[in-house]
């Protein structure tokens, strides 16, 4: 890539917007997974009485939806992001590409 070209990408500020937003909602995000995620683990490593209850006469315990909502928890902030990205990011890029290009 040219290092002109580089240089205008770096110092738009509609590019520093763009990776300022985007890094940050990245960290809001990681954050958010691995309360989730650690919160679960450290349940099973410590709490496993209460994950081994059964939920009614059959075999499904408390661990079991749990888990499930951990996998659901990590598609629904996927598709969080995508939204955001699809919507505002790529409209920044757009403004950023528009601009530098000129």
């Amino acid at each position: 890539m040219d290092d002109d070209l580089v240089q205008r990408i770096a110092r738009n500020p509609k590019y520093q917007e763009l990776k300022a937003k985007r890094t940050s909602y990245g960290w809001w995000l990681t954050l958010a997974m691995m309360v989730v995620y650690y919160g679960f683990i450290l349940l099973v490593a410590f709490n496993k009485p209460f994950l081994s209850q059964r939920l009614g006469e059959g075999v499904m315990t408390v661990g079991i939806p749990i888990g499930f909502g951990v996998i659901i928890f990590t598609i629904l902030i996927t598709a969080i992001y995508v939204k955001r990205a699809n919507k505002e990011f790529d409209d920044l890029t757009a403004e950023v590409t528009k601009a530098v290009l000129k």
